[in-house]
Order: structure tokens, then C-alpha cells, then sequence
């Protein structure tokens, strides 16, 4: 599904962004919308994620993790196994190619679990960009080994102190700092968030992971999945994997959110199973806010999921139907993370193990005749400390 002419999915999405960012919008829709219809730009993307990426991703079948509770198979998108160890490669590198292919000199980036911030760090020193990453002080204290390899590849990293100091302020500087620099600077946007065109492009540069697992799975098994799971933050590797499979109503998709200390708590991440509809970051969709409409503190054990909102085609899956949102609290998820380390001897990043917990309780309600599909969106080095 393309959003409508002004960037909405049904009533998600849009444009609510200051006077001075109109110009710089319109500028990418045109370039995106020339380079998507250009097949020298998709082999040259393809090219690299073959040659520099790795791509295609394996495919994994779990042996050990669910077998006590269900014979359902249950499969793993290894996205864990890219360059850089994360799905943020796949959208840095389309975006890296149409910044040079507009002429922009430089590249902006804000990151949470520091992942997207590695991946644009990454792209900037193969493509001879520098790039500028915006992080929460609280980030950077809780992920210092990508800070570490970001700074190694050359990118200036800029702490940002204000608010909470997570994802949702870095994000903010960096608009305010894209906002004054929009003329040489490409924004490099690292989740399906973000005004038109963005949560449209990234949602393209993603749909990677989803072909390549339908393919995967009909090759070996001979039939789709019966679920598709993936962590949901701003939610770039859901969609990436729920791509593949939306025109198929027999499948159903799962985006697995932060639950924190349980909603119950409000010390959460949850905006879809516990926020309401609002405008943050340049487009509708739902958000935690407070009943005058201020954007809420959030909580997760996950860095990458510490975020208040959410893409605007998520919302409208929610309310479309077409996808489910449970949510796995901090406790489940280390309890997930440390587990399936030791059955299937990989280390997930936290994001993944939110959608990796929920699996398991999906395999108890699920037979040998279907199959379960989990997007391993990262691996878990930098997490190490956190669990």
C-alpha cells in the first residue's frame, strides 16, 4: 500500500512540520519517487547489500527454544547476521545512495540502541560522508560500546542532555539541526517515523527482509507462515518483515512492544496498546501523552524501544485489523534473552528478544502444521551489560 498523495495511510501520517522543513520534504518525495522508479538505483542497492551487507539474510529453524512447549517450527530472519549486526544497514545504505544522488554533502542521524547510528556511521565512511549522530546522555551511557564504534568510523557523536535523554530528544535536535542545514544535509531517518516521505521510503528500503523470508519459507517449507513477529519501537523491522506478507490474510502479523514494568505501571513503551492519537516527530499516529496532549517519559530495558511513538502505518494496521500489538514486559524479555542464548547458542539484542519472548507463548496455542516467523532484528553485544 503507497500512502495517499499528501503521505497518509487512512488518517495516519502526514506532514506537521515547521514552514522552514517544507522546501527540504518536498525535495526527497521527488528524489525518492525518481530513484524508486529507476532500476539503476535498485541494482546498485541490491549490489551492495550483497557485497557489503550480506544479504540475503539466513533463514533459521530453532531446535531447542520452544520444544518443551509445541512442535511448531519455529524460524528466525537472522538480520542479526549483517554487516554491522542489525536490519538499520538495509535503510542506511538506500538512503546513503539517494543522499549522493541529490548531492548532499553531509549526513544527520539520531539514534537510541545506537544501532541506526553505527549503520549511518557505517555507510558515511564507505561513501566518504561525514555524518553527525544525535543520542540521549542516557543512551550513550547504556550503549557505549556502539558509541565507541561510531566515533571509530569517523562520525561526530552529540550528547544530548535535554528531557530524558533518550531517543525522543536526540530526535528533536536533530530536526531542529536538519532544519538549519537542510541545504547540504541529508536527514538519515532510522525507523518508519517521521513526516512524508520518510515513513514511505524507510518502509521500502526495509521491504528487503519480508520478500527474502517468503521466499525463504515457501522454498523450504512449501507454505507461508501462519504468524510473523517483530519487536515494535518506531517499528522499521515489523514493517520490513510484515511486507512480505500483507497481502496474505491467512498470515497473521504480530508487532511485539515495550511493555516496561507492565502498562499498568505507565512505565512503558507501549503507544499503541496504551496511547492515544496525536502528532510527534512530524506525522499522526498514536503516541503516549498525558491528557493535555504532552508527550509522556517512557520506559524499557531496551534502548531501541524507549521511544513514545510509532509509524503512522502501524496505527493503521491497528485499526485497520490487519496486525496485532501485545506487548512483553523488561522482565520477560531478559528472561527470553538469557534463554534462548543458551538453547540456540545466539545472543539476541534486546529489541528481538521482546518479539522472541511473545513467540514462545504463541508456540503453547500453535500445532506442528504451522509455522512461526520471528524477525532476529539485531544482535546482542551491545546489551551485554544491560542483562
Amino acid at each position: 500500500m503507497k500512502p495517499d498523495s499528501r503521505g497518509y495511510f487512512g488518517k495516519f501520517g502526514g506532514r506537521f512540520v515547521p514552514e522552514v522543513l517544507i522546501a527540504a520534504l518536498d525535495e526527497l518525495d521527488s528524489a525518492v519517487n525518481e530513484a524508486f522508479d529507476d532500476p539503476t538505483f535498485w541494482d546498485e542497492y541490491h549490489a551492495v547489500l550483497r557485497d557489503f551487507v550480506g544479504r540475503p539474510s539466513p533463514m533459521y529453524r530453532c531446535e531447542r527454544y520452544v520444544a518443551d512447549l509445541s512442535p511448531v517450527p519455529l524460524l528466525m530472519k537472522r538480520e542479526d547476521t549483517n554487516h554491522t549486526g542489525a536490519h538499520k544497514i538495509n535503510n542506511t545504505v538506500g538512503q546513503a545512495l539517494l543522499a549522493r544522488r541529490m548531492g548532499k554533502r553531509r549526513l544527520l542521524a539520531e539514534t537510541g540502541a545506537g544501532q541506526h547510528g553505527v549503520a549511518t556511521a557505517t555507510v558515511g565512511a564507505k561513501f566518504g560522508l561525514p555524518v553527525d549522530v544525535y543520542m540521549g546522555a542516557r543512551d550513550i551511557e547504556r550503549q557505549a560500546l556502539n558509541v565507541y564504534v561510531m566515533r571509530l568510523l569517523g562520525a561526530d557523536v552529540h550528547c544530548v542532555e535535554s528531557g530524558t535523554q533518550t531517543l525522543k530528544d536526540a530526535t528533536n535536535e536533530a530536526f531542529r539541526v536538519w532544519a538549519a542545514r537542510a541545504g547540504d544535509t541529508f536527514y538519515v531517518i532510522g525507523s518508519v517515523v517521521g513526516a512524508h516521505p520518510y515513513p514511505y521510503m524507510v518502509r521500502e528500503l526495509q521491504k528487503v527482509i519480508g520478500v527474502e523470508a517468503r521466499r525463504q519459507t515457501l522454498a523450504r517449507y512449501g507454505r507461508l507462515p501462519s504468524d510473523v513477529v517483530a519487536c515494535v519501537g518506531g517499528g522499521s523491522n515489523a514493517i520490513g518483515i510484515f511486507s512480505g506478507f500483507v497481502d496474505d490474510p491467512q498470515v497473521k502479523l504480530w508487532g511485539v512492544e515495550a511493555g516496561g514494568e507492565g502498562l499498568e505501571s505507565e512505565h512503558h513503551a507501549a503507544s499503541l496498546g496504551a496511547g492515544s492519537i496525536g502528532v510527534l516527530h512530524g506525522s499522526r499516529s498514536y503516541l503516549l501523552q498525558s491528557a493535555q496532549g504532552q508527550v509522556r517519559e517512557t520506559h524499557s530495558v531496551s534502548a531501541g524501544l524507549d521511544y513514545p511513538g510509532v509509524g503512522p502505518e502501524h496505527a493503521f494496521f491497528k485499526e485497520s485489523g490487519r496486525a496485532t500489538y501485545p506487548s512483553v514486559t523488561d522482565a520477560e524479555a531478559i528472561e527470553a534473552f538469557k534463554g534462548f542464548a543458551r538453547s540456540e547458542g545466539i545472543v539476541p539484542a534486546l529489541e528481538s528478544a521482546h518479539a522472541i519472548a511473545f513467540a514462545r507463548k504463541l508456540a503453547a496455542e500453535r500445532s506442528k502444521d504451522d509455522l512461526i516467523l520471528v524477525n532476529l532484528s539485531g544482535r546482542g553485544d551491545k546489551d551485554i551489560g544491560r542483562c
